[in-house]
């Protein structure tokens, strides 16, 4: 049995939880399934025989090898880098809804190219397919978080935003398993490798299709200054007549925030960045959310993920069918530990406690995994099966899985979606995902060279910084949980220290909640909703 709670920042009627809510979420996410996929399948797709043989590379030394091998995975972060900054003036000008459907065309454009190489063209195609879908996902990556933000209840606020990360793990779990299947069933040959990148097409398709059926933010229409279209938009998300009291404050609240912080930065596209760089306090909380992005890089998550056969030969693992096996795994293991923190951790635990945990448990397991390379230097006494302390290994490797996905893995997305107000989110959001693939892609690139030259010291180096970033998330990264959006500048307050501004905000939001209604509202087919929180009781076999 589990038990969902939504915790509510005030009195909700129980319409406003309806099926809309996680459609539109479910459909906006779906980028992230690209990104999933591409993260699992591409180092082990390049791994593989027949990719090697198609391009000529198997006869390439380990140093030639592993520079082709990151400049074709880091190809697609680069395009991701700029793609998220393009995401800017895309959600702009033609909003959420039409900029997910462009970057899901230019995806599906950037997937054919890749899908289309053989070995008469050259890897050339290849680099430049990656570098179009990257884009394409930049500007997804930039959109998919700020839409589901502004159109999902503060209750279910995390959770909704949470199912970026769910199908982020679906995509990672298929892309993981689908190179173990082709290598067991599909001969050596052109065919083998080239089902996996056509796969790409079958996602960026399905959100090209359903993105014509979302529902455009009302914030965003607000901001443009289409307010009928948003009470209409408002409505249909939330179930509820324009009458209803619920409908009438949160329309309310927008219009008046957004009237608000266009008096703060002006009209016009400029408006945002002249409020970003004239304000000290966005400056800090921009500074803030791409540290963010660093702390997640630094657990090593895209090191594993790009180059996963490498990780698993570094501790002893032989055979290209073992390596993929053991991969999927780890790819099953990250969606399980996703399934957790989006139905519980992220809602109910809250961000700041999950980040710490994730980073003390996840370096201990990076530092059992040090210690018993350099111990034991399996990659200089190869054997055909894992010895008892390569076992060992791959667990502390499957257990720092269990630390990282339902912590990390997911939060920074939900916490940078969250934290900057309206007038400026686009363009905040485009700098976030800018600075997670500006990460990535450092990773991306130099990863098989720090390998080669540091050995076990990879993994001591991103157990020390899992370690330096627990400090930093206590004093520095305060909660957001239940936090309306638009009273999220309160937990930032000068002077208001990181770990009790969650308590102090939710206080007063509970105080002017009672002094506003007392009653609480109740919905339209007569159920009641207490003042503090509604519970939501979801039994599964």
């Amino acid at each position: 049995m589990v038990k969902l709670s939504k915790v509510e920042d005030r009195p909700t009627p129980p319409e406003v939880y309806n099926w809309r809510v996680y459609m539109n979420a479910i459909i906006a996410t779906f980028a992230a399934v690209m990104i999933g996929y591409d993260s699992a399948f591409i180092g082990t797709s390049v791994s593989l025989a027949s990719f090697k043989n198609e391009f000529s590379l198997a006869t390439k030394s380990t140093a030639e090898f592993n520079l082709i091998s990151a400049n074709i995975v880091s190809m697609y972060q680069a395009g991701s880098f700029f793609g998220a900054i393009l995401g800017y003036p895309i959600g702009y000008f033609i909003g959420r809804k039409w900029g997910l459907f462009v970057s899901a065309g230019i995806f599906v454009v950037g997937a054919i190219l890749q899908t289309v190489a053989n070995s008469s063209i050259g890897l050339g195609i290849i680099y430049a397919g990656r570098i179009i879908a990257g884009l394409a996902i930049g500007v997804a990556s930039n959109l998919a978080p700020i839409y589901v933000a502004e159109i999902a209840p503060p209750a279910i606020r995390g959770r909704c935003i949470g199912l970026y990360e769910l199908m982020w793990q679906v995509g990672g779990v298929v892309g993981f398993w689908i190179n173990y299947g082709v290598s067991l069933h599909i001969p050596t040959g052109h065919k083998q490798w080239v089902i996996a990148f056509a796969v790409q097409l079958i996602p960026g398709g399905l959100l090209l299709i359903g993105s014509l059926f979302l529902t455009e933010s009302p914030r965003w229409l607000v901001s443009r200054d289409r307010n009928n279209s948003a009470m209409k938009s408002l409505c249909n998300i939330r179930h509820l007549p324009p009458t209803h009291p619920y409908i009438v404050e949160e329309m309310t609240s927008i219009e008046a925030t957004i009237q608000h912080e266009r008096n703060l930065a002006g009209a016009g596209f400029l408006g945002p960045l002249r409020a970003v760089f004239a304000s000290k306090a966005l400056i800090l909380r921009l500074i803030l959310g791409s540290s963010m992005f660093v702390w997640q890089n630094a657990t090593g998550i895209n090191a594993i993920n790009y180059y996963s056969p490498t990780i698993f030969k570094s501790i002893g693992v032989t055979g290209q069918n073992n390596s993929l096996l053991t991969t999927g795994v780890y790819g099953i293991i990250k969606l399980v530990g996703a399934l957790v923190w989006l139905l519980y951790i992220v809602d109910q635990f809250g961000r700041r406690p999950a980040l710490i945990g994730g980073s003390a448990g996840g370096a201990v397991c990076m530092y059992y995994i040090a210690a018993y390379i350099a111990i034991a230097k399996p990659a200089e006494h190869p054997t055909t099966s894992l010895t008892p302390g390569g076992k060992s290994a791959i667990a502390f490797f499957y257990l720092w899985t269990v630390f990282y996905s339902p912590t990390w893995n997911g939060t920074p997305w939900v916490y940078t979606a969250e934290i900057f107000p309206q007038h400026v989110r686009v363009f905040s959001q485009a700098c976030m995902a800018a600075s997670n693939w500006l990460y990535a892609f450092l990773i991306a690139r130099f990863t098989p060279q720090m390998f080669t030259a540091m050995g076990y010291g990879v993994y001591l180096f991103f157990a020390s910084l899992m370690i330096m970033s627990i400090p930093f998330v206590y004093f520095y990264v305060p909660e957001t949980k239940q936090i309306p959006l638009e009273r999220m500048d309160e937990i930032f307050t000068p002077g208001l220290p990181a770990w009790c501004a969650h308590r102090t905000v939710i206080n007063s939001i509970q105080h002017e909640q009672h002094a506003y209604n007392p009653q609480g509202f109740r919905s339209s087919s007569k159920t009641s909703v207490t003042e503090k929180e509604e519970i939501e009781r979801v039994e599964v076999a």
